[in-house]
């Protein structure tokens, strides 16, 4: 089990977020970045699967310490349309990669829905981390662009999704290709979610599994 904690931000000022630790020393770490809920249990619980797993993982509270109930999508939107995405990168984001590198470990940045899309943003903007996985979440091009990557991405998609299309992923996907980056996605026959245990109506267990031992095997190439 994890805890709260305080980080410093790149401009001095202080974000919070759940840290939890494996138990050894410079292991590498993994940012983890919320859906639109906010710092559900579930994220806290992926960063409880890291620390068992071998990483120090820390989930950024972009919310200031609102979560909002699965069943409220209005007030989920709300949170996350009111959001600055560029900011909450390179200040919450950023001050929790600094914070894991604190030992000289790599870090990586992972994030699901909205934090799919805060993935691909890390993966532009912010220079500590070493890699990214992002789950069925994409940014506007006008805020990051595939070949602005700088590095190895890998990516899962929901097949059944109306938010994070399957041409928008195609078309992301070519244009990583076409830019030269390092870059593997995969596709799933799910919804939009479907790594949320919490949430039955999206939850798909098989594919939550194959896309987490997925992302496990990326982070020991890359971290």
């Amino acid at each position: 089990m994890g805890t709260t904690i305080a980080f410093k931000r790149p401009d001095g000022r202080e974000g919070t977020g759940y840290l939890a630790q494996p138990g050894r020393a410079n292991a590498p770490g993994v940012v983890v970045i919320q859906e639109w809920w906010g710092v559900q249990d579930q994220i806290k619980g992926i960063c409880d699967r890291y620390a068992a797993a071998g990483f120090e993982a820390l989930a950024p509270d972009l919310y200031a310490g609102t979560v909002v109930p699965y069943h409220d999508t209005d007030k989920a939107n709300r949170e996350m349309s009111s959001l600055n995405f560029v900011e909450a990168t390179d200040q919450l984001v950023r001050g929790a990669a600094q914070f894991l590198k604190r030992t000289g470990a790599k870090v990586g940045l992972t994030g699901y829905c909205l934090g799919g899309a805060v993935t691909v943003i890390g993966a532009v903007r912010v220079p500590e981390f070493a890699a990214g996985v992002c789950y069925y979440g994409l940014p506007p091009a006008e805020v990051a662009k595939a070949a602005d990557v700088k590095v190895p991405l890998q990516g899962h998609f929901a097949n059944q999704d109306d938010w994070c299309t399957p041409r928008a992923v195609n078309d992301f996907e070519a244009a990583l290709k076409a830019a030269g980056k390092s870059a593997e996605f995969f596709r799933y026959d799910a919804a939009h979610g479907f790594s949320n245990e919490q949430r039955p109506s999206a939850h798909e267990r098989k594919s939550a599994e194959l896309a987490w031992d997925r992302t496990i095997q990326f982070w020991k190439k890359h971290l």
